[in-house]
């Protein structure tokens, strides 16, 4: 098929899906289902046989969710041609398919429906309709700029620091930039970035690459709009997100440091400087990468639970992060606080919250405990492994974070296949539903007689 025939395809097909999150859940599965074609190819493996379609399937499909967990260790079992593929997986999911489509449509139609238009704002939160070509240019432009900035970075310590061959410094640099940027996790090391753990030019870039992408691309270009104006001209989302993310950030990295600080299996072997560096990357990782500098397996149950509610909660909205993000989370605690007072609506920082926002919140977070609480139930069914090993697996997959018990790697495939469609729902579902509850609000012609229930 021709770029002209398939642009014509697009033409034809954008204004027959009514709902423009299915444009969003088919443009996922058809990358999804490319890269699981690329990976079955027996050059994709270093054995040179075919890598059998579960396995390439979870693989694909972690890499364009940007999610991280894996079933077999990418270094080892990947040819060059496969990891160069996972790495453009990574890079198409972290960039967005939404942005790809919003691109395309520019393109092929130059203008939008109302009803796409209002999608893609519900993705990208920008604040008007014709801010979609510049927030399209802005992803583009700020994911390149960031990549390759810690791409220097790590690639002159690996060369110049560490002593690499300057061409295996040159891959693994970029690999891994990518990978953090877009908070996916995927290393070309058999023990992630356990080797790294105490040395802070390779562990810091990773986690500020982390932060960066997990902020969301409205967040990063506000703040360059308003670089000269200061705080006081940030919209109430950009508040909210670099808020959330600050504390939960030092909440998080204070409550696994000291958990693990005596742990001999992961903080006890270091010293302070050390024990700090690895406490600090790991408060980081939650925010749905999947890097490690310690052993995750050997972490106290207290810990393992800190994960799960940071993974849970993931980072900012129209990012590369995962979770039902920071501003839901935020928004919720706003809801209870106001609801501890006794107020009738909601404040935050000088605004009132709409209503509908509130239920909006609130139907993302209890249909994402639901769905985690399925996952969780079904993988209990399927494998032999603990709850707090299954609860920890199915909200990393949930979350889009990648971080794993070791117990990926030891799943039948009929868990696998669960893992797999844990990973699509949670990178597409808070994103799909939020736009569909945003498309579907109508106005009530009357209201029904009120009465109040028993609470509690």
């Amino acid at each position: 098929m021709t770029l002209a025939s398939g642009l014509t395809v697009l033409r034809g097909l954008l204004p027959t899906w009514r709902q423009p999150a299915q444009i969003v859940v088919t443009a996922f599965a058809l990358v999804i289902a490319a890269g699981t074609v690329l990976l079955m190819l027996p050059v994709a493996t270093e054995s040179g046989e075919s890598s059998g379609f579960v396995t390439a399937l979870f693989t694909a499909t972690s890499a364009v969710c940007v999610t991280g967990l894996v079933v077999v260790d990418t270094s080892s079992y990947w040819s060059t041609f496969g990891e160069l593929a996972i790495l453009g997986m990574i890079q198409v999911g972290g960039l967005g398919i939404m942005t790809l489509a919003t691109l395309l449509g520019i393109l092929v139609v130059r203008r939008f429906g109302l009803r796409l238009q209002l999608t893609v704002q519900a993705e990208t939160k920008t604040l008007r309709l014709g801010d979609v070509r510049r927030v399209v240019a802005g992803v583009v432009l700020i994911s390149l700029v960031f990549e390759v900035v810690i791409f220097l970075v790590l690639f002159l310590r690996l060369w110049l620091g560490l002593g690499q061959h300057w061409g295996e410094a040159l891959y693994q640099g970029a690999f891994h930039s990518i990978s953090a940027f877009n908070n996916a996790g995927f290393s070309l090391y058999s023990d992630s970035l356990m080797r790294y753990a105490t040395d802070a030019a390779i562990c810091l870039p990773i986690a500020f690459a982390v932060l960066a992408g997990g902020l969301g691309f409205p967040v990063w270009i506000e703040l360059w709009r308003h670089r000269l104006r200061g705080a006081r001209r940030w919209s109430l989302h950009v508040k909210i997100t670099l808020l959330a993310t600050s504390a939960l950030l030092a909440v998080g990295s204070v409550l696994i440091t000291a958990a693990e600080w005596n742990n001999p299996a992961t903080l006890g072997q270091f010293g302070v400087g050390g024990k700090l560096l690895a406490g600090f990357f790991h408060g980081v990782m939650p925010r749905t990468a999947g890097f490690n500098s310690l052993d995750v397996s050997q972490f106290e149950p207290g810990t393992l639970l800190i994960n799960n509610v940071l993974m849970f909660i993931g980072g900012g909205s129209a990012g590369t992060a995962g979770g039902i993000k920071v501003t839901t989370f935020a928004l919720l605690a706003f809801v209870i606080l106001a609801e501890i007072r006794g107020r009738p609506s909601v404040h935050v920082m000088g605004r009132r919250l709409e209503s509908t926002v509130q239920r909006q919140a609130l139907t993302v977070a209890l249909l994402s405990v639901g769905a985690v609480v399925s996952g969780t139930l079904l993988l209990l069914a399927l494998t032999p492994f603990s709850l707090d090993r299954v609860l920890f697996e199915t909200v990393s997959a949930f979350g889009t974070v990648g971080l794993s018990t070791g117990i990926t790697g030891q799943l039948p495939p009929s868990a696998e296949l669960v893992v797999t469609g844990m990973m699509f729902l949670g990178r597409l579902g808070p994103i799909t539903l939020a736009s569909a509850l945003a498309l579907r609000e109508r106005t009530r012609r009357y209201e029904l007689p009120e009465e109040r229930p028993i609470v509690g």
